[in-house]
């Protein structure tokens, strides 16, 4: 993957978001500023309420801010049409939730799939994608389970493989270990350490601070304000 220092893949400047609660305005992001290179692993850790989550929403596309500007591989995000952005969501960005989202009908193969369904690849060629990547996260001998057949850290990994069908440019996650023990939680890390490894570009935000410094960089975000954070002193 091309690492250019003076193309980030996404730069924000001044991002704000504030919601309509009870009548007023409350801002969640105040004047958030970052930039995320090609190939890097960011994690950004926070408490419960510090706006992460709003954050990765606004990383992803799912919503727009109120104020400042959000460059994605150097295009204005505020300037992309409706379809623009659904086919950004759908090809471009993975995402990994800590819920996992699994169909509960669907086995994980068909799950897997689903996205490239969405992006109108034949079955055969799906088909084949979906055991590759199932592969990939260690889950060949699970390919016909149901996701209530499967452990949590077994429901992540598909929930990973199904992020990562599509090829995407980033991979975003929110809180991916917070529904798993450590033990489990530390498997699903060793994941997204070899995807690093191999070139992949990540943000993952958590409340954890173990889980945070398995990033190679770490940003630090309280009440909607986003700071450096030292690996050492996660």
């Amino acid at each position: 993957m091309s690492m250019q220092q003076s193309a980030p893949f996404f730069r924000m400047t001044g991002i704000t978001k504030s919601y309509l609660m009870g009548g007023e305005w409350t801002p969640v992001l105040k004047g958030v500023s970052l930039s995320l290179e090609p190939g890097e692993f960011l994690s950004i850790l926070g408490p419960s309420g510090s706006g992460k989550s709003t954050l990765m929403n606004l990383i992803g596309c799912l919503d727009t801010p109120t104020s400042g500007e959000y460059l994605l591989r150097g295009r204005r995000v505020d300037a992309l049409s409706a379809d623009e952005l659904a086919r950004i969501r759908n090809r471009d960005i993975g995402f990994v939730f800590q819920s996992f989202q699994l169909l509960p009908r669907l086995n994980a193969l068909s799950n897997v799939e689903l996205p490239l369904v969405y992006a109108g690849v034949a079955p055969a060629k799906r088909r084949e994608r979906a055991e590759q990547m199932l592969e990939r996260v260690g889950l060949a001998d699970r390919m016909r389970y149901l996701p209530n057949q499967l452990s949590g850290g077994k429901q992540q990994r598909v929930a990973i493989a199904r992020a990562l069908v599509t090829n995407p440019a980033i991979l975003l996650a929110d809180e991916p270990t917070g529904a798993l023990d450590q033990r489990t939680g530390g498997q699903v890390m060793d994941l997204f350490s070899r995807l690093h490894q191999e070139g992949r570009t990540l943000v993952m935000i958590t409340h954890d601070p173990h889980i945070a410094r398995r990033a190679s960089r770490l940003m630090r975000l309280l009440d909607g304000e986003l700071s450096e954070g030292a690996q050492e002193d996660a």
